[in-house]
Parts: C-alpha cells; sequence; structure tokens
C-alpha cells in the first residue's frame, strides 16, 4: 500500500493529522492503529472512562517500572489502543493550561510556539456549546461543553475555594498571563451525551473520503529509510508481515510511549541504548526516549454527610435513575468526566504562577487497584505538581515490537518536586477544612489524621500515588543536542519524517494534556500542508 502520507497512531494528534491532511482531495493518506475500531459503548458514555482504564483490549496494559520511586510499585500505566487512543479512554478534562507554558516552550527556541502562536489552532479545533466568543470557536470538529450538574458538594467546593482566598473564574480556558490562585468549573471533551474522542471529532468524518485508508490491528515495526530519507513503516496483522510506503512524509503520532519507541526500534536514538539491545544505529539522537514527564496525582478523600454523592448513586435503584435521566436528558453522572471542579494553586514560593492542580470530585474509591466507587458517601481532591523537575525515559527492552518498553517517570526524584507534593495535599487538606465543605466532613480517609509532616506526605504519595496520565515530552522539540524534532516538528538529522503527538512537549502543559495535544496536531497539519505548498 502507498501514500502520500502514513500516520502511525489513532490517537488524539493521529486523527487531527487524517482529517486534516485528507481536506484535500488529491491528497492520501494511510493512518495506521494498533487497536481496533471504537464500537465498545462505554467509550462513548462519558462516565464510562472508569471502566476503560484496564480494559484489556482497549489498552495497551502497560505497567510503569519498579523503580519509577513508588516503593516498588509496578502501577498501571493506561494508553489507549483503539481508534481515538488516549482520547477514547481519558477523563474528557478540556482545559487548555496557563499561557506560559507556551511561552516558555517559544523561550527555549521553539519559534512559533508561543501562547499568542497557538491559540489561534486552540480555536479552529473547536464547536463550543456555547456562543463563540473571544476564547471559545464554533464549527471545528472538537465538540466542547459546559459542566452542565453542579452537585451541592461542588457548589460547597468553590465557596470554599473562595473561603481560600482563590479566584473564581467563569471559563478555566480564560486564563490571562500572570494569574494567581483560581477555582472554576471544568469543561469536557463532550458532545450532548456522548464523548467527543478524537475519533468521533474527526476521524469519523474523514473516513468517509475515499482519499482515506485507515488499517487497524496493525503492530508498527520500525519506519524504513532509504539513506535519511523516511520512504515507509513496517507492520504486522493477522500474522502477516506487510509495509506501507509513503511518497511524502512519515508521521509518527504514536503518543509519548509509542513514538520513541518505534524510533529506537528503528535505529534512531542514543547509540549505547541500542547496541545493548542488538539494534543498530541509523540516526544518533540521544534524546529519543529521554525527558520524559507525567503528572502524578495523589488524594485527600474524606467520609460526609448530609449531602448526596456518586457513591451511593453508583449503585441500586439510584443508578437506574441515573441511566434513565442519561438515556431520556443526557444529563446526571453519567455525563461526568473525570472532575467537575478545578483549582490551580501556588503552594511553592519560588513558583511564579500557580504550580499545583487540584481536581474535586463529589465521591471517593475504594481501596485496591481497580477504580471502584466506595460503598459509603465519600469526596476527593486529587493533586498533582503542574511543571515536575524530575525527568524519566521510555526506553525499548529489546528489539521485538511486542515488548513493552521501560516506563520509568522517576517520580519525586526532585527534592522541589516532593515539597510541591506535600504542600498540595496539605493544602487540599486546608481546602476541606473551609467552612463550606467542613460541615460535610465527618473524617478524613485518607491519608489520615496521623499523616502531618512533609516526610510522612511523602511516603503516602509513594505508598498510594498514580499516574494523571498525561505522558509527554520524550521526543522534545527545540534545537539543541538532546531534543528529538525541530520547531516543525522534524526528526533532527532525517528527512520525511515528523512526530506530531504529545511526545515533542519540551516540559508538560500545567495542567490536561489532551486539549494541548490536539492543538500541536492542528499546527502540524498546517506546517505540513504549507511545506507541500512550497515544494510543489
Amino acid at each position: 500500500m502507498q501514500a502520500d502520507y502514513v500516520i502511525v497512531g489513532a490517537g488524539s494528534a493521529g486523527c487531527v493529522l487524517a482529517n486534516r491532511l485528507t481536506e484535500d482531495p488529491n491528497t492520501r493518506v494511510i493512518l495506521i492503529e494498533a487497536g481496533g475500531r471504537d464500537w465498545h459503548p462505554m467509550i462513548h458514555v462519558p462516565a464510562g472512562y472508569m471502566k476503560l482504564l484496564d480494559h484489556p483490549t482497549l489498552t495497551w496494559g502497560y505497567k510503569a517500572d519498579a523503580e519509577s520511586g513508588l516503593n516498588g510499585r509496578e502501577i498501571p500505566y493506561p494508553r489507549g489502543r483503539v481508534l481515538g487512543g488516549s482520547s477514547s479512554i481519558n477523563g474528557m478534562i478540556y482545559i487548555r493550561s496557563q499561557p506560559e507554558d507556551y511561552d516558555h516552550w517559544a523561550q527555549l527556541g521553539n519559534r512559533g510556539w508561543s501562547s499568542d502562536d497557538v491559540f489561534p489552532y486552540f480555536r479552529k479545533a473547536e464547536n463550543w456549546e456555547g456562543p463563540e466568543d473571544a476564547v471559545h470557536a464554533k464549527g471545528g470538529p472538537l465538540f466542547t461543553s459546559h459542566t452542565r450538574d453542579k452537585p451541592e458538594l461542588c457548589v460547597a467546593a468553590i465557596e470554599a475555594g473562595r473561603q481560600m482566598g482563590w479566584e473564581f473564574r467563569e471559563d478555566l480556558n480564560d486564563l490571562p498571563r500572570d494569574l494567581g490562585d483560581h477555582i472554576g468549573w471544568v469543561q469536557q471533551t463532550r458532545g450532548g451525551r456522548f464523548r467527543a474522542s478524537a475519533a468521533r471529532s474527526y476521524l469519523w468524518p474523514a473516513m468517509k473520503r475515499p482519499n482515506l485508508e485507515v488499517v487497524t490491528g496493525a503492530l508498527v515495526h520500525r519506519v524504513l529509510f532509504d539513506g535519511k530519507r523516511a520512504t515507509g513503516i513496517e507492520f504486522s496483522r493477522n500474522g502477516a508481515v506487510e509495509r506501507a510506503d509513503a511518497l511524502g512524509e512519515v508521521i509518527l503520532s504514536a503518543g509519548a510511549i509509542g513514538s520513541p519507541h518505534i524510533l529506537q526500534l528503528s535505529g534512531v536514538g542514543d547509540p549505547d541504548h541500542l547496541g545493548g539491545i542488538g539494534i543498530q544505529t541509523h540516526r544518533a539522537l540521544p534524546g529519543v526516549g529521554q525527558n520524559f514527564q507525567d503528572h502524578f496525582i495523589c488524594r485527600v478523600s474524606c467520609a460526609v454527610k448530609d449531602a448526596p454523592t456518586l457513591n451511593e448513586k453508583s449503585r441500586g435503584l439510584p443508578f437506574l435513575g441515573e441511566i434513565a435521566r442519561w438515556v431520556f436528558n443526557g444529563r446526571g453522572m453519567l455525563t461526568y468526566g473525570a472532575s467537575l471542579v478545578a483549582a490551580s494553586v501556588k503552594v511553592l514560593p519560588e513558583s511564579a504562577t500557580p504550580d499545583v492542580q487540584a481536581l474535586f470530585a463529589p465521591a471517593s474509591y475504594a481501596p485496591g487497584v481497580v477504580r471502584r466507587l466506595a460503598d459509603t458517601p465519600g469526596m476527593t481532591g486529587g493533586m498533582w505538581q503542574m511543571r515536575p523537575l524530575s525527568r524519566g525515559h521510555v526506553l525499548a527492552r529489546s528489539a521485538r515490537p511486542e515488548d513493552q518498553p521501560s516506563i520509568n517517570p522517576r517520580y519525586m526524584d526532585d527534592e522541589r518536586d516532593r515539597r510541591a507534593v506535600a504542600g498540595g495535599l496539605r493544602l487540599v487538606r486546608e481546602w476541606f477544612r473551609s467552612p463550606a465543605l467542613a460541615r460535610f466532613v465527618v473524617a478524613e480517609d485518607v491519608p489520615g489524621a496521623d499523616v502531618q509532616s512533609d516526610d510522612e506526605f511523602v511516603a503516602y504519595a509513594r505508598q498510594t500515588g498514580s499516574t494523571v496520565f498525561h505522558a509527554s515530552c520524550s521526543c522534545r522539540m527545540g534545537p539543541d543536542a538532546m531534543s528529538v524534532v525541530d520547531d516543525q516538528l522534524r526528526v533532527h538529522g532525517l528527512e520525511g519524517l515528523r512526530v506530531i503527538d504529545a511526545s515533542v512537549m519540551p516540559a508538560v502543559t500545567s495542567t490536561n494534556t489532551n486539549a494541548p495535544t490536539i492543538m500541536i496536531a492542528e499546527k502540524g497539519a498546517a506546517m505540513i500542508r504549507a511545506s507541500r505548498r512550497v515544494v510543489a
């Protein structure tokens, strides 16, 4: 098979690229996805994400290394393996992040990636359910929505934030520079009652075009080269090895785990690492798989009284009522994502802007690895450090594409990260003790009253914390020797090969990463189309 562009990975970025590149009827695209079609009903029910994070066929089943800083725990590391990728299994939070994040990218030498530069691509993507304004746009592929329901505990959480001195923001995507501590209602990637995955938003419409071929159930082995030029990819499906040839470019959009792994399998990476696993170096790029970053989440949960929570609504007759609300009105808990309320707060004195994100949910989780709501009423505040200083890696363990790479975020490796985690947990505890929420609290379940010092908070975090699914930065963009792509997302030293996904972030965005990843792909598609016009 042959096309102008071969895209690897039908996740958030790959779906955007497949749509935008095939808008030109003279451009042929092949999109390669390891997973299958997004037919599972729980993908499309927003609250269904809780059933998908450990799904045996819709995820890759990854685990982080035992050496990740979590007391030897090999925590599950969910990545979507289905059309839509992780946008088909995530918590659907739509937050674009602080403008300073993108200004920092530009300051690192990445021309065209400042906040002012990227803002038009957020707007280009969006189909906002409200009226168009200076922040939100209508007419794009990606459905974005308000929080419709406002449970009593969430309203109290907003008021408690105000009592803490945090500014209430009507729109968490309307964030001026130099904004201080703030709180507001979360927006979602949801259209009506259904999840707005990248597959539903971008890929479904594009699949009607004759110039797009989508190949599912295909495991990519490597990028094929003729000298310095990428000419296609080798993959297997149904027990047979095949190839897809690219007349123009090969684009890796396999995510912060998949893209560096495929580059390494193709001989692009650190020669010492590649030689150690029996792969001949094709292009020495020591930064491939390095600079890996993720947000690390820890929780404070309390038993509550005198207010309804999702715990008791998730079973029995109340749950049947919630199903009816979703079916007939498109409302209720089945439309909820990972959180309804988010706060951004500064806990480290040296930080210039808020450095901890805290999400509130009128629910709590039962003990154990499997995410299940507790049997008794509860509420939870999950916090993560927005800009971790710790740096990890994604490294192939062998030359076999079937083998999971080493995934090591090195959580809390940096002392400042440990201070931020301790400060963030203490902050959530104080939030819950504010009068508006304190009247509902029976007792703090976790970490519990016996945890008081910074060391105790860090020890609790190492034993219970986990990923918040924001893998990024493992093929970072930049002009220096440890970067992997330039500011046009072209792999350094090679031709006809780009990486376009969350792996190219020089530093992880402060908040959730799905909206920025879609922006990166929108901008990347525009770059590709512009370069094609120049060549023509």
